[in-house]
Parts: C-alpha cells; structure tokens; sequence
C-alpha cells in the first residue's frame, strides 16, 4: 500500500501535463487584459469622432 502511494506521487510529481493549462489560463488572462486595455481606449476615441461628426452636421 505505502509503495503504490509513494510511486503514484513520484507520477504526479514528475506529471507535467497539467502544467500546460496552466500556461495557457495564464495566457488567455493576458490577453483578456490587454482586450479590455484597448477596448476601453478604442471605444473611447470612437466616440469621440462620431460626436464630432454629429456635431459637425448640426444635428
């Protein structure tokens, strides 16, 4: 019993499978912020070209 849990931790630690996603979570959380970054930025300036459009044509 105690040499079957001993190798089966062995296994897990040397495991780098799950290593991977965590690569790719970490990623993925990267480019989530730096969508919001810009998003926020080009929305911004997007809108501030439509209400100068509008504001142009007087309406």
């Amino acid at each position: 019993m105690f040499a079957m849990m001993k190798q089966w931790l062995i296994d897990f630690y040397h495991d780098e499978e799950g290593a991977s996603g965590i690569e790719y979570a970490l990623i993925a959380a990267m480019v989530a912020v730096v969508l919001a970054t810009f998003t926020t930025d080009i929305s911004g300036k997007i809108n501030t070209i439509f209400t100068n459009i509008s504001t142009s044509l007087g309406s």
